[in-house]
């Protein structure tokens, strides 16, 4: 058993990034960095790893979220190993991500946040 993984970001449940897919392993390495523009009303960013599937839709391995309070109670940001979260209840879920999160300020009302997806395992 291996992966294709990738990632999808999504603020508020609309994806505004996409990881390129590491074929063939199940502790991928992306080491991709984004600035994103958050709405201030925004209330979470949710990471999902993904398998992608050339023969069939791309199944959801798990996901992490990142809520509003989490981010203003880390205001230097986060870095670190985070736990994937089941999205199907039925799906046991086993693995984490390595995120940075990082708010940079704001842009007039937005918010100016800084993401890096390191790797998962």
């Amino acid at each position: 058993g291996s992966s294709d993984p990738y990632c999808i970001v999504k603020i508020d449940d609309e994806a505004i990034i996409r990881t390129a897919t590491v074929w063939k392993t199940l502790s991928p390495f992306w080491g991709e960095e984004y600035e994103v523009h958050l709405q201030p009303s925004f209330h979470t960013i949710s990471i999902y790893v993904m398998d992608e599937d050339a023969l069939s839709h791309d199944d959801v391995i798990g996901k992490v979220c990142i809520t509003r309070d989490m981010l203003a109670e880390h205001p230097k940001g986060y870095s670190g190993w985070m736990s994937l979260s089941e999205v199907d209840p039925d799906e046991e879920v086993q693995g984490e991500i390595h995120l940075r999160v990082q708010v940079l300020g704001t842009q007039g009302s937005r918010w100016r946040l800084l993401c890096t997806v390191l790797e998962a395992r």
